[in-house]
């Protein structure tokens, strides 16, 4: 049987909507951040991986730790530009491209 609040969802964001609220109320901000720190790990551990590093090897290279970066890639931790930019750029030589859309 069909949920009834599921009927008038069309989209994702409306799906996000119905779950977590606007854009700008605390429950959805915190869904919005907690999904952003996830794909960042997820980027990470993809962009360390091919580069054929550890999580130890990079934090290494970067004068930080394996605890680190293993909390970075499960999401678990918030994470500083500045500090993004340096493992991307100084720990894995890659180019860290941000854009405003």
């Amino acid at each position: 049987m069909e949920d009834n609040k599921m009927k008038n969802i069309t989209d994702f964001e409306d799906l996000l909507k119905e779950k977590y609220g606007e854009k700008g109320t605390p429950s959805r901000d915190r869904y919005d951040a907690d999904s952003l720190a996830f794909r960042l790990g997820v980027m990470l551990k993809e962009a360390r991986k091919e580069a054929n590093l550890s999580q130890e090897e990079l934090a290494e290279k970067t004068g930080t730790k394996k605890s680190y970066i293993s909390r970075i890639e499960r999401g678990q931790s918030d994470i500083q530009i500045s500090t993004y930019y340096k493992l991307i750029e100084i720990g894995l030589g890659r180019q860290l491209n941000i854009s405003i859309g």
